[in-house]
């Protein structure tokens, strides 16, 4: 009996030795993929993250379907995104503190800050009096450089967000200010919407950044031309189109891309510190809005080739970098299928769109300051209908939906209906642009439920250091905690 005392105490002496040898190594494994456990591995040096504004599976999968159309004649051809393929997937849940179906305000803050608050609040909470501190912030006060890029205005919602704190979105001037005020070391893509105030009798707010010491380019050699040493950048083109934003990508032919102000984010942000860079391809929300699929697609493309820049840099800094890709929220209601086309899809069709629906509408409006509002014949839009948009088949059906929505966009913007009938046949867009693109999409087999925002998960996609934490479900708050928590930044 006293044997087996002794044996057991042994026992428990060596037992709680190993404990203690154990514990006084560092934990060098994540515990899980929870928030609530910590990352313990090594903190990435480079982080980039990528938000497609309303890119959801859909738009996802239709650019990838859309893509296999283009190399090969295989009709079951689909050719994966670059971010598709990366080894870490999960999906976060968007909903906003007041409605589950956010828009990019709410949605962005909960990207960039970890909290969730009210649609149209940026950056605070829903009583509008706490400032919420996002992932750049706390990345700049720790040594970072950081880079905004979007394809919209630098001062829209989704960028606005890693930067400034307002009661709402529209206090777009404000936002301005913010830009000048965060000390970020580069923002690009497209302008300022208000940088005079609403009623364009405030001081520039470019002029007040440049006092702040930004250097703003806005010619697409100038850009191309920055260097470390020109210091803190605010760089877009004057040649930008509706709303201060980049063009759609469809449209853009030789001017700045996205992947271009990546690739010069990369070049003028890289140091010994590391950097945080957001790039947000803001206008595939926008496509989505007008229920242009062509146009959609192309944008996700681009936005895959700024992606891209980044794989790039990750292979020369595998062990430094991580790479997160998701979206905000889907826009649109898109999907992958038609009841006209039932079972099959026809993506080849949209590759004959050469415009987006924003250039389309310039040309109607051109038409209507000419004709007048009763001299409108679609058989004078039918050879651009088959040059532009590749529809040559129309049916008895489709020339009657043409026909009610020229005559439609013939009546004077502010004196068009506003009734349901009209709002759900056009969404408040050019009636004769939306019914085109509506027609070619549905003879793609592409179908649409909404001009507005719709509340479904959102993919998310990781690669690199901490890349694993990504995987599983979650919420959109979920995805900021996990950056911050992988950059050894604190929560608040």
């Amino acid at each position: 009996m006293q044997k087996r005392v002794k044996w057991l105490s042994f026992s428990l002496i060596i037992v709680t030795l190993l404990v203690l040898i154990v514990s006084a190594f560092p934990k060098q494994e994540i515990v899980n993929a929870g928030v609530e456990n910590g990352y313990y591995g090594k903190k990435p040096k480079y982080v980039f993250y990528f938000i497609g504004d309303g890119m959801g599976m859909p738009q996802i999968t239709s650019t990838e379907i859309f893509k296999g159309t283009l190399s090969s004649n295989n009709p079951m051809n689909k050719e994966s995104l670059s971010f598709t393929v990366f080894p870490n997937v999960g999906i976060q849940t968007t909903h906003s503190a007041n409605t589950f179906i956010t828009e990019s305000a709410a949605a962005g803050t909960a990207l960039a800050t970890g909290h969730k608050t009210n649609n149209d609040i940026l950056g605070m909470d829903p009583t509008k009096q706490i400032k919420f501190r996002s992932m750049a912030e706390m990345a700049k006060e720790k040594g970072m450089k950081v880079g905004i890029v979007s394809s919209v205005s630098i001062d829209h919602a989704t960028p606005a967000v890693f930067y400034a704190h307002e009661a709402s979105r529209k206090n777009l001037y404000e936002i301005a200010l913010s830009l000048g005020d965060s000390g970020f070391d580069y923002f690009a893509g497209g302008g300022l919407l208000s940088p005079t105030g609403p009623k364009k009798d405030k001081p520039n707010a470019l002029e007040i950044a440049k006092q702040k010491g930004y250097k703003i380019v806005n010619t697409q050699e100038d850009v191309m031309a920055l260097t470390k040493n020109d210091g803190k950048i605010i760089a877009f083109s004057t040649d930008l189109a509706a709303d201060s934003a980049m063009q759609y990508d469809i449209d853009r032919k030789d001017r700045v891309s996205l992947a271009d102000y990546t690739k010069k984010g990369i070049e003028l942000l890289d140091n010994p510190n590391g950097f945080f860079m957001m790039v947000e391809g803001g206008k595939i929300d926008w496509a989505c809005h007008a229920n242009d699929a062509a146009t959609t697609v192309r944008d996700v493309m681009a936005f895959d080739n700024a992606i891209m820049e980044a794989l790039a840099f990750y292979a020369k800094h595998p062990n430094e970098t991580l790479i997160v890709v998701t979206g905000d929220h889907e826009t649109g209601g898109m999907t992958v299928g038609f009841a006209g086309t039932q079972y099959e899809t026809f993506y080849n069709k949209i590759n004959k769109q050469t415009l987006s629906f924003e250039e389309f509408d310039k040309a109607i409006k051109n038409y209507r300051d000419t004709v007048g509002p009763n001299g409108a014949n679609l058989e004078d839009w039918l050879p651009v209908l088959s040059e532009r948009f590749g529809l040559t088949e129309l049916s008895d059906y489709d020339k009657s939906r043409l026909k009610d929505s020229l005559a439609a966009s013939m009546i004077d913007p502010k004196k068009r209906s506003k009734n349901e009938q009209a709002y759900l046949l056009y969404g408040g867009y050019e009636p004769f642009s939306v019914t085109t693109t509506h027609i070619l999409n549905q003879k793609a087999g592409i179908g649409w439920t909404t001009y507005a925002h719709t509340g479904v998960a959102i993919p998310v996609y990781a690669q690199g250091i901490g890349g694993e934490l990504f995987q599983g479900s979650y919420d959109n708050t979920d995805v900021a905690k996990k950056l911050m928590n992988i950059m050894g930044l604190k929560f608040q």
